[in-house]
């Protein structure tokens, strides 16, 4: 079995699973190693998952072999108030077993966001989703300098992970920046986790 990233989002109107996409393909333009696509199911006001067990459009949702079994995850998110949406914090609330088990332990990780308003909690937003993946005892990535991207952008973007400005008349619409930075992304957690050692078990 080819070893596989992660990639686990959660999106309302599109914005992030385009995002989702775009580090999709930088991770395919490494060889040796695969994308996973994986949603989480929205949640009622009373905090119950109430999709079907299969969603109408786009990847499907994440099983705990899914997430067991990655050599590297990148986890997405639209913000909300700051913080990631709540489908994916109850999602990530119910992963004790993988914790128990150390199933992430020494894997990469890192993460993206989107947001409407340029400075509406973006970094915020990123920062917030490390926390379960360092309590995991994943290794978190982010953006180095050295993607001109990050010097350049002038809507998301962000050392702490890939960003999306989620505004104007197609929000889920990403600048070049933004492509190139969720590509990167993509790119280099895939390499990351060659090189700590993910192979075909």
């Amino acid at each position: 079995m080819t070893p596989y990233i992660l990639v686990l989002y959660y999106s309302r109107y599109g914005a992030t699973f385009e995002m989702a996409k775009q580090i999709a393909r930088g991770i395919e333009q490494v060889s040796g190693i695969e994308a996973r696509l994986r949603t989480v199911p929205a949640v009622s006001p009373v905090t119950e998952a109430t999709e079907p067990a299969i969603p109408a459009e786009g990847a499907i949702y994440c099983s705990a072999d899914d997430l067991k079994s990655c050599a590297g995850l990148i986890v997405g998110s639209p913000t909300r108030f700051g913080n990631m949406a709540a489908p994916l914090k109850y999602f990530l609330d119910n992963t004790s077993t993988t914790w128990v088990n150390g199933d992430l332990i020494d894997k990469p990780a890192a993460v993206f966001t989107s947001t409407s308003t340029l400075h509406g909690g973006q970094e915020s937003t990123l920062l917030s989703m490390m926390l379960p993946l360092i309590h995991q005892g994943m290794v978190i990535t982010g953006i180095p300098y050295s993607e001109t991207a990050l010097s350049t952008t002038t809507t998301g973007g962000s050392p702490y992970g890939a960003s999306h400005l989620a505004a104007g008349d197609n929000p889920q619409m990403l600048s070049d920046d933004e492509i190139s930075l969720c590509k990167a992304l993509g790119k280099r957690v895939a390499r990351i986790a060659l090189k700590l050692g993910a192979t075909n078990d």
